[in-house]
């Protein structure tokens, strides 16, 4: 049985507007989560930067967020931003923490109920946080980026907003990628693939590791076959999916979620991954796109794309990864620790 709507704050990181312009994959979530929450009823008050977009309630003492502001300082802004939350704990009946390892530590500084969807783990140095403060309520976004020892309550799928990535169902002539611009996210893989296939390759993203950039990916750029268009924002994306054969995402280490995944598969196209952390769960193979564990395979793959319908891949992001979808999600888990907490104090 659902619970009465009840006030909840969902407390979004401040290095970027929430949504995003252009990147920002937690504020994108948080966004999603937010707007579909006030769209079943919720009383919904979102801290973020002043300058997000929202039809809940704002909050903000941060004006930009810290990776559009020069000006600010990024842990003077993320401890004001997180302890504003904090001190307003006992207006709310259950806090949505987005903003990692952080607000863990004001936890047990509240009586309110805190709920954190982890959204990947950064580093092991971070790790003795989330184990000091194991026993409190977590959700993860996968079943594969999960760390022994929390409290979790499920796994909640992220979801997105189907409406703003039109299915195409044409098929392109370009490879694309999208995303940081990183060793992690496998760019020079993406470019080898390219080479031995011989089909050209769009490259979108911030660029997060500029040595990276310089060596591995900068030297094959010749704006034909290699392009790199810099970041993009939705219709930026939109542009791309519309131009693609297929999305590359040949990640090197084991992937938190990957929303870009769900973003094109939405659009229709398909998604050649590599088979690491929730690749598997976010591709469905043979149906959405193609696991693959090497370059060798992700050319062998390229030759199958035709066997992908488009219209499947967004059937089954709507089924999954949708806003729908992660916020039934969530109030199931609201309505767990709702509950939790009324036997607590019985």
């Amino acid at each position: 049985m659902t619970s009465p709507k009840k006030r909840v704050a969902v407390l979004s990181p401040v290095a970027w507007r929430t949504p995003p312009r252009q990147y920002g994959a937690w504020e994108t979530v948080a966004s999603n989560i937010t707007e579909g929450l006030v769209a079943r009823g919720w009383d919904v008050t979102l801290f973020a930067s002043r300058d997000s977009v929202t039809r809940a309630r704002l909050h903000a003492v941060v004006d930009k967020g810290h990776e559009e502001d020069s000006t600010v300082d990024a842990k003077v802004a993320e401890y004001l931003h997180i302890s504003e939350a904090f001190e307003r704990a006992a207006e709310f009946a259950l806090i949505h923490n987005h903003y990692d390892f952080m607000a863990l530590t004001y936890t047990r500084l509240v009586k309110t109920p805190v709920l954190t969807t982890v959204h990947g783990f950064s580093s092991p140095r971070i790790m003795p946080i989330y184990q000091k403060y194991r026993d409190g309520y977590f959700v993860s976004i996968s079943n594969a980026d999960r760390a022994s020892g929390l409290n979790y309550l499920a796994t909640v799928y992220n979801g997105i907003d189907l409406s703003l990535y039109p299915l195409r169902e044409s098929s392109g002539d370009d490879l694309i990628f999208l995303g940081r611009i990183h060793p992690d996210k496998g760019v020079h893989l993406a470019i080898e693939v390219a080479r031995l296939s011989g089909l050209p390759l769009l490259i979108a993203g911030i660029i997060q590791d500029e040595t990276y950039f310089r060596e591995q990916v900068k030297p094959h750029l010749d704006d034909r076959t290699v392009r790199y268009v810099g970041p993009v924002d939705v219709p930026g994306k939109n542009e791309l999916f519309a131009r693609a054969r297929a999305l590359l995402h040949l990640n090197t280490i084991p992937e938190p979620f990957g929303l870009v995944l769900t973003e094109a598969n939405a659009a229709g196209v398909p998604v050649i991954a590599m088979d690491r952390g929730s690749c598997r769960e976010v591709i469905s193979e043979g149906e959405t796109g193609f696991l693959v564990n090497n370059v060798t395979e992700a050319v062998s793959a390229l030759g199958r794309i035709p066997d992908i319908n488009r219209r499947a891949c967004r059937d089954r992001v709507r089924q999954y990864f949708s806003i729908n979808a992660m916020v039934d999600g969530y109030e199931r888990v609201y309505s767990t620790i709702f509950d939790l907490e009324a036997k607590s104090r019985s």
